[in-house]
C-alpha cells in the first residue's frame, strides 16, 4: 500500500480510503471487508452520521474499530450536516446542530476524535463563520483534529478559507467532491483550489456508481445495482455515458485489467487526489481495488484513458453546493 500526506496536516493516509456507508447492509461481509482491509495496509476510513440511517454505520465502525483496538492506527472521517431526526433544528451546519452530532458521532464511532470532521454540504442558513466557530471549538476540544468540506463550490470554499485566515480559525484541510471518468468536474476548480491551498481531496465514486464497472453499456445493464435506482440512473442518464462505458470496457479488457480496478486507478492518479472512496460489497471486489493501488498508471495511459470520454462541460453536480 502507498500512502500520501493530507495537504499540510502532515497525516499520512493510504492511497485507497475505504467507505462504510452501506456497512449496515451486510454487517458479516463489512466486518471482514474491514479486517482484510486493515492487513492490506488502509488506514483511512470515510463514514458520517446519516449512513445507514439514524448513525447505523458509525455504530458498526466503531464496533470495528473496537474488536481491532486499531484506534490509533487509523485516520477517522465523519460528517455533518444532513437530518438526523423530526427535530427542526436536528440539521444543517448550525452551531447547535454541529455540536450535538459531533457528541453523538463519538459515542457511536466509540472514539475520543475524529480525525477529519466534514461539513457534508452547504447550509445557505447558517453563515459559515458560525459554522467555522463551531468547528474551531471542537478542535481546541480535541474532539477533531481537522475541519473539511464535501459538495461545496470552489468559491465557497475559498471565501471559508478566508475567513478561516481573517479570524484565525480551524480551517478546511480536506474537500471531498464526485470524480471519475465521466464526472470530471472537480477538474475545473476544485482540484486547482486544494492543490494551491495545500488541502487534500478524498474523492467518491470513482466508479461513477457502477457505470465503469464492465456490467454497463448501450445495450447491457445487470438486473441490480446502485445505477438502477432512480436517484443514481438519472446521474448517468445520458446515453454518451453508456458509449464511454462500453469504450472503457473494452480497453480494459483488452490489456487484461478488471473496468474496476483499472477506472478506481484513473481516478486514484490524478495528482490533486489524495484518495478514491472504495465501497466493495464483499472481500473480492476489495481485492479489485486493492490491485488498482498497485497498477501503474503511467502519465500516456492515463492520457488513453481520458481520451475514451468525451470533453466535459462545467457540471455543479454534487460537486458545488
Amino acid at each position: 500500500m502507498k500512502y500520501k500526506t493530507v495537504g499540510r496536516t502532515g497525516l499520512k493516509v493510504s492511497s485507497l480510503c475505504l467507505g462504510t456507508m452501506l456497512f449496515p447492509n451486510d454487517p458479516q461481509a463489512s466486518r471482514a471487508i474491514f479486517a482484510k482491509s486493515l492487513d492490506a495496509g488502509i488506514n483511512f476510513f470515510d463514514c458520517a452520521n446519516s449512513y445507514g440511517g439514524g448513525g447505523k454505520s458509525e455504530e458498526l465502525l466503531g464496533d470495528c474499530i473496537a474488536e481491532h483496538r486499531c484506534r490509533d492506527e487509523i485516520v477517522l472521517i465523519s460528517k455533518v450536516c444532513r437530518p438526523m431526526g423530526a427535530h427542526v433544528n436536528n440539521q444543517g451546519l448550525s452551531r447547535w446542530h454541529i455540536l450535538r452530532e459531533a457528541e453523538a458521532s463519538l459515542k457511536r464511532l466509540k472514539t475520543d476524535r475524529i480525525d477529519f470532521y466534514f461539513a457534508h454540504h452547504y447550509d445557505p442558513l447558517t453563515p459559515i463563520d458560525e459554522t467555522l466557530r463551531a468547528f474551531d471549538d471542537l478542535q481546541r476540544q480535541g474532539k477533531i483534529l481537522y475541519p473539511a468540506v464535501s459538495n461545496w463550490s470552489a468559491w465557497r470554499i475559498a471565501k471559508a478559507l478566508g475567513i478561516s485566515a481573517r479570524e484565525s480559525l480551524a480551517r478546511f484541510e480536506l474537500i471531498q467532491p464526485m470524480y471519475n471518468l465521466v464526472k470530471r468536474q472537480a477538474e475545473h476548480e476544485l482540484f486547482p483550489l486544494a492543490e494551491s491551498e495545500q488541502m487534500g481531496a478524498v474523492v467518491f465514486s470513482p466508479l461513477a456508481s457502477g457505470l465503469l464497472t464492465g456490467l454497463y453499456g448501450v445495450n447491457r445493464s445487470p438486473d441490480q445495482g446502485r445505477l438502477l435506482q432512480a436517484r443514481y440512473a438519472e446521474r448517468y442518464s445520458d446515453s454518451a455515458n453508456f458509449e464511454i462505458a462500453d469504450r472503457f470496457t473494452a480497453f480494459a479488457q483488452e490489456r487484461g485489467v478488471a473496468p474496476a480496478t483499472l477506472a478506481v486507478a484513473w481516478a486514484m492518479s490524478h495528482p490533486a487526489v489524495t484518495a478514491p472512496i472504495i465501497g466493495p460489497d464483499n472481500v473480492e471486489q476489495l481485492q479489485g481495488y486493492l490491485d488498482a493501488a498497485a497498477l501503474d498508471m503511467s502519465p500516456s495511459l492515463r492520457d488513453e484513458i481520458t481520451a475514451l470520454a468525451i470533453p466535459f462541460e462545467y457540471g455543479v453536480e454534487r460537486t458545488v453546493d
